[in-house]
């Protein structure tokens, strides 16, 4: 069986999820400004999702698939960043951070450790991200790791009962070889990240 890494940053770890994250898990995906802005995470969060989430988490990782981790301020869970293959050596970024820690630039220092991890350590040739149109704090955070706008597909998503813009943004492997010699990622400033739930 592969062992899943622990990553480290200057305030953060990001560590396999653990079965007793489930009640975090559980608090910080109910509230509804965390649902808003992704993809995946229902509202209201159902009793027992969180403990079934972890558990597929597992399974994904085995088989390839993801590449999600906890993040945390020591013991302290506050949300997910994750890298989902999407093909040979492509991946996707896509994180939540608990309403309690916006405004703190976690989002930003915890995906600038994930896209090292992706790059350096799983040999990943393309890293990308799709953000509402409305949730301008996360394109601030896709902006600040250096990731290159692409393009907008126009009400490509229905949430809730309306239509939303996804705004996409990439990083390739040799643009990040290219700024990673150039300069040493930093923690974000904070601000950057309130409503930073990423799809």
């Amino acid at each position: 069986m592969t062992q899943q890494p622990t990553l480290r940053t200057s305030r953060l770890i990001l560590r396999p999820f653990q079965d007793t994250d489930a009640p975090a898990v559980q608090r910080l995906a109910s509230a509804r400004e965390v649902a808003l802005n992704t993809l995946t995470v229902p509202h209201p969060y159902p009793d027992g999702a969180a403990e079934a989430w972890i558990v597929a988490q597992r399974d994904e990782f085995e088989n390839g698939m993801l590449h999600n981790f906890a993040a945390a301020a020591g013991e302290e869970l506050i949300g997910s960043i994750g890298l989902m293959m999407k093909g040979e050596r492509i991946a996707e970024i896509g994180y939540w951070i608990g309403v309690p820690y916006w405004g703190r630039g976690y989002a930003s220092e915890a995906a600038a450790e994930l896209i090292r991890h992706g790059f350096e350590d799983l040999g990943l040739e393309r890293i990308y991200a799709g953000y509402y149109a409305r949730n301008e704090a996360s394109g601030r955070v896709l902006q600040k790791l250096g990731m290159v706008y692409e393009g907008t597909m126009r009400r490509h998503v229905c949430k809730w009962g309306e239509y939303l813009d996804v705004v996409c943004y990439g990083l390739l492997r040799d643009e990040w070889l290219s700024s990673a010699t150039r300069s040493t990622a930093s923690p974000a400033g904070a601000g950057e990240e309130r409503k930073s739930a990423g799809l």
